[in-house]
């Protein structure tokens, strides 16, 4: 008796996974068809769900099928292999990195896609400086638009830095004693937060950005919904100054949130907030 098949070319009663398939890649949750994880052969999703067991297959806690790549620009992955078009937001600054994405994923004829659009980008125009940092060279970095960007230095240019505020903020809290004769105890901080112009933010920060909830900003508009990965200020005050940047101002704020009655310990919480120039 013969099978019916899929799109996949395996028969459907020897599929050992459901028709929608759930995934966390790199924290983000997808949900999607078996027969789109499946519709190009030979690519790595096409290998991993086209077992007769899903045994071998990482899962997180929630039993999603969990893959540590990129999380934002799976997004792109998904979307080609649903109709074989790819279709990029403009301004779109971060082609190498998506170049990458669809080599391993084994996706030869999205890598072609991506080729011509990457050496198309070496140029810069009226979009500002190159920010994905794979794909520069001295002649696209000597090219920034300076009367779109400002005014720079002729060292900034001839490294194609382009000039520019970053402030960075976070929220912490701390206890401090009766009369203030004891040690503050200072708490984690909870988040770091990057505000500033894109192709800035990025070229600092790089992988350590997170840009969930500002994903497809355009690299010279500005933001102030991106955050750090890490929550070490010290770390982000050695990035900054790695790219030539040092601080101009700071500020900060505190109020009383709690005190003990017993032991008279307040908790104080502040919001900080550091800016950040390059000339």
């Amino acid at each position: 008796m013969d099978f019916p098949e899929n799109a996949s070319g395996i028969p459907v009663e020897e599929l050992a996974f459901p028709e929608i398939i759930e995934l966390n890649v790199g924290g983000q949750v997808y949900i999607t068809r078996y027969s789109t994880l499946t519709s190009v052969p030979d690519s790595l999703l096409w290998k991993m769900f086209s077992q007769k067991s899903s045994k071998n297959l990482a899962r997180d806690t929630k039993g999603r099928f969990f893959i540590d790549r990129d999380g934002f620009l799976f997004r792109y992955i998904l979307d080609y292999m649903r109709d074989r078009q790819l279709v990029l937001p403009e301004h779109f600054p971060e082609q190498g990195r998506l170049q990458r994405e669809a080599e391993f994923f084994n996706l030869p004829e999205l890598v072609q896609l991506l080729a011509p659009k990457i050496s198309k980008q070496n140029t810069l125009g009226d979009d500002g400086c190159q920010t994905d940092q794979d794909e520069s060279s001295p002649c696209a970095n000597i090219a920034c638009n300076l009367s779109s960007l400002g005014a720079y230095s002729s060292l900034a240019a001839a490294d194609g830095q382009c000039s520019g505020f970053i402030t960075i903020g976070c929220r912490g809290s701390y206890t401090l004693g009766r009369d203030c004769q004891t040690d503050a105890k200072f708490r984690r901080v909870a988040r770091i937060m990057v505000c500033g112009k894109t192709s800035l933010a990025k070229e600092v920060f790089g992988e350590t950005l997170n840009e969930s909830h500002d994903p497809d900003r355009q690299p010279d508009r500005y933001t102030s919904r991106y955050y750090l990965k890490f929550t070490s200020l010290e770390q982000a005050f050695d990035r900054l100054a790695d790219a030539g940047f040092h601080m101009v101002a700071c500020n900060s704020t505190g109020t009383c949130a709690f005190a003990h009655v017993q032991t008279d310990d307040k908790i104080w919480t502040s919001y900080t907030e550091y800016v950040f120039y390059r000339e």
